[in-house]
């Protein structure tokens, strides 16, 4: 079975369009107009990919990305006329992959597509070895993107655990937002250092007890962040 690309889009005109060079690129496309019916159709088709709306009839595009993403960490893209760095950094921390503006080109939107799916089958962690820090405290698991923090599952989306696995991979080294974007996520785009920062607040939300006074990911003002717990042997 050919996966599709599910594209969200309450203008008839904008879904044709996007429908008809995702095709011509050889993808299958489901369409739908309408946020419930989006889910159904996430539920029973389990995406490649997903191209949403930010402003739907009956949902906001914010809530329907989240609901998503209960469903599979499937990659999301974002079409929207918000345009400000404020919404981009937003529509990041929600766990979006990439963050297109109306008006677009469609030929470019094609090309992030693929750019997207590039990068998830890049980033791949399944060869990777289990880690192990603060004697047991934090289990990192590439194979099945698990995170465990005292005995308790971390939930994380696969940005999110790549960003960590990444620093994890060398405890004291000091990565800066770039560094981050190429090494755990495979590809750069113009926007996409600033919101590293968003993933990391969101990681230490979920991982730390107290954000002001991290035990595993501390910020190097002016550089980047540098992960600093202790390796278990």
């Amino acid at each position: 079975m050919l996966y599709p690309i599910l594209i969200v889009e309450d203008d008839p005109k904008i879904a044709h369009i996007v429908k008809v060079y995702l095709e011509g690129a050889g993808f299958r496309v489901v369409h739908a107009g309408l946020g419930k019916d989006a889910l159904e159709a996430a539920k029973k088709e389990r995406p490649l990919i997903v191209i949403l709306d930010l402003m739907l009839p009956d949902m906001s595009g914010e809530e329907l990305c989240l609901q998503l993403k209960e469903i599979s960490d499937m990659p999301i893209i974002m079409l929207t006329a918000k345009s400000s760095e404020e919404e981009r950094v937003a529509g990041f921390a929600l766990g979006a992959d990439d963050y297109v503006v109306k008006p677009f080109s469609p030929r470019e939107l094609v090309f992030r597509v693929k750019a997207v799916l590039k990068r998830f089958q890049k980033g791949d962690l399944s060869g990777s070895e289990p880690m192990s820090f603060n004697n047991g405290s934090l289990l990192l698991d590439g194979q099945t993107y698990m995170a465990t923090l005292r005995g308790d599952p971390v939930r994380l989306t696969s940005t999110e655990f790549k960003l960590l696995f990444t620093l994890a991979g060398s405890p004291d080294r000091v990565f800066t937002r770039s560094e981050l974007v190429e090494k755990a996520l495979g590809y750069q785009f113009e926007g996409y250092e600033r919101s590293v920062d968003a993933h990391i607040k969101n990681i230490r939300r979920k991982l730390e007890d107290d954000s002001q006074n991290p035990l595993f990911i501390h910020t190097i003002y002016g550089v980047g962040y540098r992960f600093t717990g202790r390796k278990d042997a």
